[in-house]
């Protein structure tokens, strides 16, 4: 709760500074107060909290992602100085529809009531559709926000509908009380219920980018200003899977059954799709797109194998993919500016004009395709194995047929940047900028060498 209480005075300072025209001070206070939301959020760990009749519930799993997602939204706001440095017009919305963001993907990590759910969900949409048209002189950004206007609006409405039957059915908005209910149920649910339930596994799949609902997100990535299309990455992605296994993991308690083939199947196509497109796109983004549907995929195992480790791999999973992709964003940033765009021929022979950034690069893309010792690998490793406890050997067999295929698309930059002769055209990088992606290189190395500071927390 403090959480969301000081992300939101946080971001009305930000709008405060804007009034006053202190742009100069939007970066350092919003990072100062990021740090200060995350000190805020760790005093709440073995705290056990409920607020306002359990609509929002502060564990340790809450707590956790909570820090995941600040701690991203961190990261990425250390790139903004850098990407927004030759823009003229005030950001002070930007970066306050941004926090406000931020505060609604924390409210779908530690909400015990469905109404909770959809506001958080429509308070990260709405800034999300924002976001996404934020560079209005650009046709393609013009175009993102409204096909994510338009798509989201109406699977919001998917969403709002199975909030409805499942009270219908069960006569609460509780999570507790809906998991009495599906207790009393012995298995055999009405079929009101079990619409209800598919409506809203639609509603969130939307968010997640699941197949066969992720039609929307390269579009929507490639048209969205590329810091923003890193915050889409990351912070809504994992808000939103963190919110589908809060609400499976509450209300049956790793019952399988009723929805347990759905998600499996939708897990599936997810990682096959996405991994088996992404071998195709021309350009970075793209790619960086595809590989952010086939790591849905990957996260809903947790989902669909629910154990005692379920969440402690998707707290190692969601923080490795997050900062992986953030520094991937990074160097995208990079290369878009010094070169027009992002094929893979702008990423010819980096490495000797750039050693560190083409070093950054390839530690992100060999730990999003799982190679060790690096986090990605750690990650993917404890979400097998625990799929794989649970039963689900031809899920896991997809899952490692799946990261075979990503070798192909992630290898494709290290080897442009290893193998191609350079076009002669250096990247132009600030010190701060430097450290920034240098620290998170070194988090991917050490998450991966230290997996046991986040394995047995929750």
């Amino acid at each position: 709760m403090t959480t969301i209480v000081s992300l939101t005075i946080l971001g009305v300072l930000v709008l405060f500074l804007g009034i006053m025209k202190k742009q100069s001070w939007l970066l350092p206070v919003i990072l100062l107060g990021l740090v200060v939301s995350m000190l805020l959020t760790v005093q709440d760990w073995n705290a056990f909290r409920n607020y306002y009749h359990d609509m929002i519930i502060v564990d340790n799993t809450s707590v956790a992602f909570s820090m995941v997602l600040v701690f991203s939204a961190f990261l990425i706001f250390s790139l903004a100085a850098h990407y927004y440095r030759g823009v003229q017009r005030p950001l002070d919305d930007i970066y306050g529809v941004m926090i406000f963001a931020l505060t609604g993907a924390v409210m779908m990590t530690s909400y015990g009531n469905l109404i909770m759910l959809f506001l958080g969900i429509e308070t990260l949409s709405i800034a999300l559709y924002v976001l996404a048209g934020s560079h209005k002189e650009a046709i393609t950004s013009n175009e993102a926000t409204l096909k994510y206007f338009l798509l989201g609006s109406f699977l919001s409405g998917f969403l709002l509908f199975g909030i409805a039957l499942i009270y219908g059915s069960s006569g609460s908005f509780d999570l507790q009380n809906i998991s009495v209910y599906v207790a009393s149920c012995g298995g055999t649910y009405p079929p009101m219920f079990l619409a209800g339930l598919f409506l809203l596994i639609i509603g969130l799949a939307f968010k997640i980018a699941i197949v066969p609902f992720h039609f929307w997100a390269p579009d929507v990535y490639e048209g969205t200003p590329t810091l923003l299309t890193a915050f889409m990455a990351t912070v809504v992605k994992t808000a939103s899977i963190v919110a589908m296994f809060r609400f499976f993991s509450h209300t049956f308690h790793g019952i399988h059954g009723v929805w347990e083939t759905t998600i499996w199947v939708m897990a599936a196509f997810t990682i096959l799709l996405g991994n088996l497109t992404g071998v195709y796109q021309p350009n970075l983004k793209r790619m960086l797109a595809y590989s952010s549907i086939s790591h849905s995929g990957y996260m809903l195992l947790a989902v669909v194998a629910f154990s005692a480790m379920s969440n402690n791999a998707l707290l190692l999973y969601t923080l490795s993919y997050s900062i992986a992709t953030i520094s991937a964003f990074g160097i995208l940033i990079l290369i878009r500016e010094a070169h027009g765009n992002d094929y893979f021929t702008s990423l010819n022979g980096m490495a000797k004009t750039n050693p560190l950034e083409a070093f950054c690069l390839t530690v992100s893309m060999l730990s999003l395709a799982g190679i060790p010792p690096l986090a990605g690998f750690m990650a993917k490793y404890y979400l097998f194995s625990t799929a794989l406890e649970q039963g689900f050997v031809w899920l896991v067999i997809v899952a490692v047929a799946g990261s075979a295929i990503s070798v192909a698309y992630y290898f494709r930059p290290i080897i442009a940047m290893y193998l191609k002769d350079s076009d002669g055209v250096k990247l132009t990088v600030e010190t701060s900028y430097k450290v920034s992606l240098f620290f998170m290189t070194m988090l991917i190395i050490l998450t991966g060498l230290l997996p046991f500071l986040f394995i047995g927390l929750l």
